[in-house]
């Protein structure tokens, strides 16, 4: 058996999963592939479900993902992975068949966390948005006219939907833990921005707060949310946006290193086995994935962004059909982007990765600005609120280590340049788990360059 052929199977049918299958076979894979997805739904785009979809914009089926070569693989649509043998090489299916292969794709993204009393979650009015049905289900929902919505957790999921609510023109209560909205991710300073943002636009927002009981009306229907203050609200909607699961139970006595925090895996997506050694037929991509990135100290990064599936499941299926010196590591950066209450929110790097921050562009009182994200003396991050068009500049600045605060000058710099406490969890502590040490790397180091074959 040759790189280009053998059996090869990728479990996860979503983004990653179908931009792995098209760039196995655009590398050269002749073999029998096979991908395998939970869902009955061919592979579509999330980030419009808590947009455009809910807004009625864009029809549910409109949002299939498109592909960008015909793909000759078995799609096994609607069965899951329930197991997994690494010394027979078998998946073993939801529908009780056995799936052999000789190269595994590990590709099963994450699941929204559910509201964790079953009998709660269960009430007619208790909803989730994480699927293509669950947002059918929501919009279904915000047609009605619902009295009020709850909107349990102010993430960029929670934020998103409370934005759908008020440009829909529904009354909408969110509540947050945290000290304000996307607190966990941005830091404090950008989310007292998106906390005002919330209230401008007339979001019912109380933070420092949990929901401690969802309560029907006795015939199975949502009534009532009671919150740890003892405010007790009538709401006829939740919609519980308390983070994502990752998808790895079925890989439990497999013997790979995976758990509640992801799939770890070397930089070249390897999967590592319990014992820390890097398997040679197992690769991992898209959200699922634990990998480690050299601008963030090699700690095991856990995204749940768009492009970071896209470029490590290239990167996987590249090195699935490649010899070892031909294998490439996946050095893209982090970037996503948001949409709510009529700002666009785009972020590169880790802004996590930080103990302070500086707004080099802007005001946060305009709410358009760059906010630069600074460790240990670099650049670590970029955060621009409807200033899109600075990130790829932004983002050079992170791969080259550039000192942070920047001595430059740039266009609409404040006339007086702060550099603040970035108010983030401890980066050395980013990822709540072990590290991967690999020396004789520096971020602004460039070592690989990618050619293109010629024609």
């Amino acid at each position: 058996m040759t790189g280009r052929d053998g059996r090869i199977v990728v479990v996860g049918a979503s983004l990653a999963g179908l931009r792995a299958a098209e760039t196995l076979r655009e590398d050269g894979f002749a073999g029998a592939l096979t991908v395998v997805g939970e869902e009955r739904h061919e592979p579509y785009d999330r980030p419009p479900l808590s947009k455009q979809v809910l807004l009625g914009r864009v029809p549910p089926e409109h949002v299939a993902l498109p592909a960008r070569r015909p793909v000759d693989a078995d799609w096994r649509l609607g069965v899951g992975a329930t197991g997994l043998d690494l010394d027979e090489r078998l998946v073993r299916l939801s529908d009780g068949a056995d799936l052999p292969f000789d190269r595994l794709l590990i590709a099963t993204g994450v699941r929204a966390r559910p509201w964790p009393d079953e009998a709660q979650a269960s009430l007619d009015g208790v909803v989730a948005l994480r699927t293509l049905d669950d947002a059918r289900a929501l919009r279904e929902r915000l047609d009605a006219g619902p009295r009020r919505v709850l909107v349990v957790g102010a993430g960029f999921t929670g934020s998103e939907i409370a934005s759908v609510c008020r440009e829909r023109g529904l009354d909408v209560v969110v509540a947050e833990r945290g000290s304000a909205p996307l607190v966990g991710a941005l830091g404090g300073v950008l989310a007292e921005v998106a906390a005002g943002m919330q209230r401008d636009h007339g979001v019912d927002l109380r933070c420092g707060v949990t929901v401690t009981t969802l309560e029907g009306d006795g015939r199975g229907r949502l009534a009532r949310a009671r919150l740890s203050d003892g405010t007790a609200l009538d709401v006829d909607v939740a919609v519980v946006a308390l983070g994502a699961v990752r998808n790895t139970e079925w890989l439990t006595g497999s013997g790979l290193a995976a758990g509640p925090r992801g799939v770890a895996c070397d930089a070249g997506c390897r999967a590592f086995d319990l014992n820390g050694i890097v398997t040679d037929d197992v690769f991992v991509a898209g959200d699922v994935a634990r990998f480690p990135h050299p601008v963030y100290e090699y700690q095991l990064l856990a995204l749940e962004h768009w492009g970071n599936a896209v470029a490590q499941a290239e990167v996987a299926a590249h090195n699935m059909v490649s010899p070892g010196p031909r294998r490439r590591p996946h050095l893209s950066l982090p970037a996503f982007w948001s949409s709510q209450f009529g700002v666009n929110i785009k972020s590169v790097g880790v802004p996590t990765f930080s103990d302070e921050i500086s707004v080099v562009q802007g005001s946060l009182e305009e709410r358009r600005f760059v906010a630069l994200y600074g460790y240990r003396g670099r650049v670590t991050a970029a955060v621009t609120f409807d200033q899109a068009m600075w990130i790829d500049f932004y983002g050079g600045l992170i791969e080259a280590a550039a000192p942070f605060p920047p001595a430059f000058d740039t266009v609409g710099r404040p006339e007086k340049t702060e550099v603040l406490p970035s108010d983030v969890r401890d980066p050395a502590i980013l990822s709540h788990g072990p590290t991967v040490s690999v020396t004789g790397h520096l971020p602004d180091e460039r070592r690989t360059v990618f050619l293109r074959p010629p024609a």
